[in-house]
């Protein structure tokens, strides 16, 4: 599923990964923003992005493991000439998630090299 939003005088395109039988409207609000609409339809799913989370944490590194279960993404921060280095954030999906968010990912790495020329990858 594909939202276009406006925040903050940009345009934000979102790829928002659902199960495919998971019917619902999407908002997202930024900040804690006020939804006036007090007739909300039963399933529309509010989505909060608070300016902590809205900061994101850099990562230059994740590692990737799996179980018949769930996939496993360590975001991590290496610092040049620091031989330790901190988890930063985790994220634990299911397989058929994972398969989304690597679709996903896929579509918006072609449509960012559409626009900004292609991506070269260094050893």
């Amino acid at each position: 599923m594909l939202v276009k939003r406006i925040f903050m005088g940009k345009t934000l395109t979102i790829n928002i990964l659902c199960p495919v039988n998971f019917k619902t409207n999407i908002s997202i609000r930024v900040n804690m923003a006020v939804n006036q609409n007090q007739n909300q339809n039963q399933n529309q799913l509010n989505i909060e992005l608070s300016e902590e989370v809205a900061e994101g944490v850099y990562s230059n590194l994740a590692i990737i493991s799996h179980s018949t279960s769930e996939f496993v993404v360590d975001f991590i921060r290496m610092m040049p000439n620091v031989p330790q280095a901190k988890v930063k954030s985790r994220i634990i999906l299911t397989p058929e998630h994972a398969k989304r968010l690597l679709t996903a990912l896929a579509d918006n790495v072609r449509k960012y090299e559409q626009q900004f020329g292609m991506i070269e990858e260094r050893d």
